[in-house]
């Protein structure tokens, strides 16, 4: 029995140009290789990753060197639009740990309240705590 695979065929325009922008600077900036950025980011062929580099880096493809050319205003956007996105995400990502620890925090005081009622014993200290002995002494001392 032969298996089907069901393979749509993908290209340039499938991908976002700050999709692009991002797995570029990502390999500019040594955090990934071509091969390991088709993996991750699930792209077909690292044919398409080089082509990027190659339209969109800053690197001499000819030369071997790195271009000091400086970036058109329209590249700037795109890469500021791209970071933008990418801080976006990581924000809602934040703020979503944060309720999640609040909720954890609320839950945690509801269940010391039960077990100090339930127990009849004091979890949370009310008094001040003690001062070490270097810092009782300290204060003599001023």
């Amino acid at each position: 029995m032969e298996e089907t695979f069901n393979y749509a065929k993908r290209t340039q325009k499938d991908y976002s140009m700050s999709f692009k922008l991002q797995i570029v600077q990502e390999i500019e900036q040594g955090h990934l290789t071509a091969t390991e950025a088709t993996k991750k980011y699930g792209i077909q062929c690292r044919k398409t990753v080089i082509e990027w580099l190659r339209k969109f880096g800053n690197f001499d493809w000819e030369n071997q060197s790195r271009l000091n050319m400086p970036k058109t205003s329209e590249q700037k956007i795109m890469e500021l639009e791209a970071q933008v996105k990418l801080l976006e995400k990581q924000k809602a990502f934040l703020e979503r740990q944060a309720y999640v620890a609040d909720k954890k925090a609320i839950l945690f005081d509801m269940m010391i309240d039960l077990a100090e009622k339930e127990y009849h014993i004091d979890i949370r200290k009310n008094s001040v705590p003690e001062q070490s002995t270097t810092s009782k002494q300290k204060n003599k001392k001023q």
